[in-house]
């Protein structure tokens, strides 16, 4: 309620500062002497005055009060930034003269408030890797590294599996903590998404891009975006209730064996919900090749097609792979889906058939039981959490690499 005050009272400042900076530019050229700045420019010259220094006194009065050096009343900081807010207007208004270079000073105010928007994206993936770091630390010094990264085993201790239905899976007191099953599951939904969605994606991007009339595109590109705004609970369901049945029977039909937790239904429904990612965006690459390129092609004898294989689609190739890749890691964080239609058993198997679970879904189980935060088998999550992080920096760092290996540049 305070913060909402102090917006209230600030912005009727601010257009009152802007209005008074303005005018006295205005009066000071009406009488004939010449401004460095346009006369909007003093006048955001004075909201500067009258807005950052009460921010500051605002900001740092919330950073005291949050690592406990003191925490002032919340009603005296709405009142001395109030304060400091009328004496910054003033202080303004004295400012504005001739000479004054109005233009360069908003320009540095801008320029340090992108800095600081990028600083705080800085910041805050520092801050997140740390967090993840310090407590993977912790479940190292109980469980070795080696161990954890090549086990082919995770079962860690009864209660846990008790709490995901299976505890007379393992002895008493037995645990494990072998991530190689999780990781292989991981891959294994990714790569069954991935296999879904690119075909799919990019044969859609190219119908829309090169042969869909203007009426064609305008209510296929709608329809295949309305699939990105579908919760991933519901698509859960549709994994489940709908995919899985068909896989189990098509599986009878060619007499192989299913489970109704296998791994390929959350694949394939989770490849279709990564089609609106991969089509968009390389309907837009594709939409961005110069048209010259296409006449430069059929100039020379090719046809629609070729032009398309031999033309655009390699030059639209570094957008097409950081689609896919943007399609790849939201397929690694998926948790839902998996968590509907696959179950939480680590299996280390090739078998798409079989159940099979994710990193993703085994830390919100580690998370969410009953034991306390300290235990070996609470704290594996940010264990897993960091070496999946580990895997998708690997994979934008070769992603980037990709981009510009096939990167061309055009006129």
């Amino acid at each position: 309620m305070t913060t909402l005050l102090f917006l209230a009272a600030l912005a009727p400042l601010g257009y009152l500062a802007f209005r008074l900076g303005r005018g006295k530019a205005l009066q000071t050229m009406a009488a004939g002497i010449s401004m460095h700045s346009r006369p909007q420019q003093y006048g955001w010259y004075s909201v500067v005055w009258m807005g950052l220094p009460a921010l500051g006194v605002a900001i740092a009065a919330a950073l005291l009060s949050v690592f406990g050096v003191i925490a002032p009343s919340r009603e005296l900081v709405l009142i001395v930034s109030l304060v400091v807010a009328v004496i910054g207007l003033a202080q303004g208004l004295r400012a504005i003269r001739p000479e004054v270079r109005a233009r360069n000073a908003l320009d540095n105010v801008i320029r340090w408030l992108l800095l600081g928007a990028a600083l705080i994206s800085i910041i805050t993936t520092v801050s997140i890797v740390l967090s993840i770091l310090f407590e993977a630390m912790r479940f190292f010094r109980e469980v070795s590294v080696w161990e954890f990264v090549t086990g082919t085993v995770w079962s860690p201790g009864d209660t846990f599996l008790e709490a995901a239905g299976r505890g007379d899976e393992v002895g008493e007191g037995t645990s494990f903590f072998g991530s190689v099953p999780l990781f292989a599951g991981t891959f294994m939904v990714t790569a069954i998404a991935m296999a879904t969605a690119l075909p799919i994606g990019l044969l859609s991007a190219i119908f829309m891009s090169e042969y869909a009339t203007r009426t064609q595109r305008g209510i296929a590109k709608p329809l295949l975006e309305i699939l990105a705004g579908i919760p991933t609970v519901v698509y859960g369901f549709f994994a489940a209730i709908t995919v899985t049945p068909i896989v189990v029977d098509i599986a009878a039909f060619f007499g192989l064996d299913a489970s109704y937790s296998n791994i390929l239904s959350p694949g394939i429904v989770m490849g279709i919900m990564i089609i609106p990612f991969i089509s968009s965006l390389s309907d837009d690459v594709i939409n961005s090749i110069p048209q010259s390129l296409r006449e430069g092609a059929y100039a020379l004898g090719t046809t629609h097609s070729e032009t398309i294989k031999k033309v655009i689609l390699p030059a639209a190739l570094p957008g097409v792979i950081s689609a896919f890749l943007l399609g790849v890691s939201r397929a690694l964080g998926e948790t839902m889906i998996v968590v509907m239609a696959a179950g939480v058993r680590p299996n280390l198997t090739w078998n798409p058939l079989e159940d099979m679970t994710t990193v993703t879904v085994n830390i919100v189980y580690s998370l969410t039981g009953d034991l306390a935060f300290d235990s070996p088998q609470t704290m594996s999550a940010f264990a897993l959490g960091l070496v999946l992080f580990i895997v998708t920096l690997m994979l934008n760092l070769v992603s980037t690499f990709l981009v510009r290996r096939f990167k061309q540049k055009y006129d």
